[in-house]
């Protein structure tokens, strides 16, 4: 309660300042009168509360009206819509399935018969046109004569099918709603079309005719809203006396505000030191007695400093005094600044509650930011140990001094933790690198009575706020524990990290240079800490384990080493993904006739999938190249696979899934230096040239594979010996930074500086412009060209009569002789006179036989027959059939190839 020295503490009536007293008789017939021009005029002019309500509510009030008669106009429009769409697709279907609707439109002149009916109808019904069509939307019948046997003006792809075409279009008889239906015949076929529609300026009219009758209303709601608008302000008008929201507001704030309701204590001083003024709250913070006002301020009790200050008057803001037992927040400004009573007025605010609930505020605050940091800083990434060292750098300094994670192996591998096994330490963090913790990287088995061991068994936090009271803690190691308490540490909290029903490990924290223990509150937010790390380490752990997966699936399937072969020196790098695993593939494959084909391949996507479906391309790579296959039909084989795999992965009922992939198939003969080559939506292959020289090779591009239908082609380029052949897939040249084209610009840059290197050097050259880990996967082969010379190899033409065997037995023996084989000979004379008789025999010429001297040697039966022979096991009593017997016994591998002029049977034996 307010005192005031002289005069009683009732509230003033009216308020301080007003220029005249609201309770005069003159006051009151002016606030009376609302219905005076002078009082409707205030209201209007808004500078009173009922003014400001009665504009506010005129306002919301023709908001209200412009938006009921706007819905209106919509709905009646919408509903004139779907009136004209279900008369047009009533009038559309019954005239389609009217009796002889179809046979008129078989009739000769469908026009002749259907135009009368359909006028009729159309006048009958009110549209504005039925049109009749034939399939091809060819009109037989429109209002307007000269429209018939002209095209149809809308959608008629779906009525086709049997289905309704409702649309909106602009056609001949101006905008216009129209269906089409199908008319069709006893068979259900679509013989027809029958459309109907209406103008929207025949559909509007409704609109136009109610609108006036909703303009009325609108006018009529507005004056009533208003009129009672009106009556409203006007009584609160009279209610408020004509005062304004300043007036008003200033009344209640001296009043009540200042002096009954506000939370802080208020001095009024006089100028001559005496307490004129003490609100309640004043009084029980100074702890006044009942009279202190007119006392003087220095004889109120107080302390000198805050007496000092309220007798002074100076400017003062938020300074702190203790007075008893409360810390003051004290602010003082004089009175007399603007002409006003010498003097100070004082407010006073009671800060010790204050500054406690803040400290507990910035406490929970900087732990909501912890957590907030928590959530955006840990798990930036799929990798389970640098998931825990986030945790650990983000505990310290903000929560503890030391911050270790501790985890099962087998959690480092992706596997499920296995309870009882010795943990690993992963992540460490702390103010100092010299704590006698146990190291990162150290195996660790904790003995059962070691808070991380019963946090591991419960599945619980444990909280260990004076470990030198922890007799199971340091049973664990009693020299390390020594170490370290001697060192400091004094507190800790252990947490497990659970994901689940599983118990990943646990996470320990630890606090040295703070003196305060660890309490309860800190051990939820610990819980919460590690809650949110468990979720991301395990995601990491599902992420490692599917990766490795994935890893070890594609690094299985991948070629170990390349084949032994003398017609290429070969180099080549494999780099995977940044993440994921990818599909590329890349082979090397001797064929007969010392021949090697090179095949690089990429199946679009990442990920098990991917890497499977490499597998199975890979393999069906290596079966058809023993067919000996041209690069065009191999190409289209594996077209066919990829097909039927979309097929088998498309879920039940649904389509089919395009695994899409693209490959580059080569097979170089090092006798003829010819390298013939096809691909399906692989990039084409860098050749470098002996002298330096590099372009790409002009092969005509295939679809990738899976799409089926298309046929692929060959291109055949002859290589000079020492040329290098660069097969490559597309995350070499292709990245999210640029296009093909400038990759393979580059590519071209990178291989000009390589000239006269080896393919190794070559590999590695093109590698350094590419970062450490590519964001998709690369496979590179380099191919140096070798020649089978004309000193190894040895070739005739032999005349289809049986006499020449002979010949070729000699032209054998000094060949093989030549070469230093002639251990080989009986046996080569034997394989090729088998070969050259079934030649001659079951062929057709001209007839050719070839050795070659490789790794092994070749011999080579050719004829223009494309019978393949069989091997088959003759009877005692057969007199032939076991020709291709002994050849399979004597040779180490036979087998057919054929050629686009024939066949050629070939046969190896292991040189001596």
């Amino acid at each position: 309660m307010v005192r005031l020295s002289g005069r009683a503490t009732t509230r003033p009536s009216r308020p301080f300042g007003h220029s005249r007293a609201p309770h005069s008789p003159s006051g009151q017939e002016r606030g009376a009168g609302g219905s005076r021009p002078g009082v409707l005029r205030s209201a209007v002019t808004g500078r009173s509360v009922a003014g400001q309500v009665f504009l506010l509510q005129v306002v919301i009030v023709l908001l209200l009206v412009v938006s009921a008669v706007v819905a209106q106009v919509l709905q009646v429009r919408h509903d004139s819509d779907v009136e004209a769409t279900n008369r047009s697709l009533a009038v559309a279907e019954t005239f389609a399935n009217a009796p002889g609707t179809a046979e008129a439109l078989r009739s000769p002149d469908p026009s002749a018969v259907l135009q009368p009916s359909a006028e009729a109808v159309r006048k009958a019904t009110g549209v504005d046109f039925i049109t009749v069509m034939n399939t091809e939307g060819i009109r037989y019948t429109h209002p307007k004569s000269d429209r018939i046997g002209k095209k149809f003006v809308g959608t008629i792809g779906p009525a086709l099918e049997g289905h309704t075409v409702t649309e909106h279009v602009n056609g001949t008889l101006g905008p216009l709603v129209q269906v089409v239906v199908p008319v069709k015949d006893a068979a259900g076929q679509v013989v027809g079309l029958v459309s109907a529609g209406i103008t929207t300026a025949h559909v509007g009219g409704a609109v136009d005719q109610q609108l006036p009758l909703l303009l009325a209303a609108a006018a009529a709601a507005l004056v009533l809203a208003t009129g009672g608008t009106a009556l409203v302000s006007r009584r609160l008008l009279r209610q408020t006396r004509g005062l304004g929201p300043s007036e008003m507001t200033r009344m209640y704030e001296h009043h009540d505000a200042v002096l009954h309701a506000v939370r802080e204590g208020v001095l009024i001083v006089g100028g001559d030191g005496r307490l004129l003024l003490a609100n309640d709250e004043a009084q029980r913070l100074l702890d006044l007695p009942a009279d202190a006002e007119q006392l003087r301020v220095r004889e109120l009790g107080l302390d000198d400093e805050t007496a000092e200050l309220l007798a002074s008057g100076r400017v003062a803001t938020d300074e702190v005094h203790l007075v008893k037992d409360r810390l003051l927040a004290i602010n003082q400004r004089p009175t007399d600044l603007r002409g006003g009573p010498a003097g100070s007025v004082t407010t006073l605010r009671d800060s010790t509650e204050l500054r406690a609930l803040w400290g507990r505020a910035e406490v929970t605050r900087e732990r909501l930011n912890m957590l907030y940091d928590a959530g955006a800083g840990i798990g930036t990434s799929l990798d389970v140990t640098r998931t825990a060292e986030e945790l650990a750098r983000l505990a310290v300094p903000r929560f503890a001094d030391f911050a270790v994670v501790d985890l099962f192996d087998a959690v480092l591998n992706g596997e499920e933790p296995r309870p009882g096994t010795a943990l690993r330490r992963v992540a460490g963090a702390g103010l100092r690198r010299d704590a006698p913790l146990y190291p990162v990287g150290e195996r660790i088995r904790f003995v059962a009575t070691s808070p991380q061991a019963r946090s591991l068994t419960t599945g619980q936090a444990v909280v260990a706020p004076r470990l030198r009271a922890e007799p199971g803690w340091r049973a664990q190691d009693l020299e390390r524990t020594d170490q370290v308490l001697a060192y400091g540490i004094h507190s800790m909290i252990t947490v497990p990290l659970r994901a689940g029903s599983l118990v990943l490990g646990v996470a320990s924290f630890w606090r040295a240079q703070r003196p305060q223990p660890f309490d309860s509150e800190e051990l939820a937010l610990a819980e919460e800490l590690v809650a949110r790390a468990a979720v991301s380490i395990d995601n990491a752990r599902r992420y490692t384990r599917e990766h490795n997966m994935a890893v070890t699936l594609q690094r299985s399937l991948l070629p170990r080493s390349l084949p032994e072969q003398d017609s290429l020196d070969i180099a080549y790098r494999y780099l995977p993904a940044q993440s994921g695993v990818g599909g590329d593939w890349f082979d090397v494959l001797p064929l007969s006739g010392a021949r090697v084909a090179l095949v690089v391949g990429d199946v679009v996507g990442h990920g098990l999938l991917a890497a499977a479906t490499m597998g199975r391309l890979r393999t069906a790579v290596h079966n058809f190249s023993a067919l000996d296959l041209p690069p065009d039909e191999l190409l289209v084989l594996l077209d066919e696979l990829v097909g039927r795999i979309d097929q088998d992965e498309a879920p039940a009922g649904g389509s089919a899934v395009v695994t899409g992939a693209t490959c580059l198939y080569a097979v170089y003969d090092p006798v003829s230096r010819l390298c013939t080559l096809a691909r399906a939506g692989h990039p084409p292959p860098a050749l470098v040239r002996p002298d330096g020289g590099v372009e790409f090779v002009d092969v005509p591009a295939g679809p990738p594979l899976g799409l089926g239908g298309l046929p692929f082609e060959t291109a055949e380029v002859e290589l000079a010996e020492g040329s290098r052949l660069v097969l490559y897939t597309d995350g070499l040249v292709e990245d999210r930074e640029r296009d093909i084209d400038e990759g393979l610009d580059l590519l071209r840059g990178a291989l000009l500086r390589t000239a006269g290197a080896s393919p190794e050097d070559t590999c590695r050259t093109v590698l350094d412009r590419l970062p450490a880990r590519p964001r998709d996967d690369v496979a590179l082969i380099v191919a140096r060209t070798r020649v089978l010379g004309a000193d190894r190899v040895a070739q005739w033409q032999v005349e289809a009569d049986p006499a020449a065997v002979a010949e070729v037995r000699a032209w054998v023996d000094r060949a093989l002789a030549g070469w230093g084989l002639d251990e080989l000979s009986f046996t080569t004379e034997l394989i090729l006179s088998e070969l050259v008789t079934n030649a001659i025999r079951y062929g057709r010429g001209p007839i050719g036989v070839r050795l070659l001297r490789e790794r092994t040697l070749i011999c080579e039966v050719s004829d223009r027959s494309t019978t393949s022979p069989h091997l088959r096991y003759a009877a005692s009593t057969d007199e032939g059939g076991r020709g291709l017997f002994l050849v399979a016994q004597l040779s180490e591998r036979w087998g057919t190839r054929y050629t686009p002029h024939g066949k050629v049977i070939w046969a190896e034996q292991p040189l001596p």
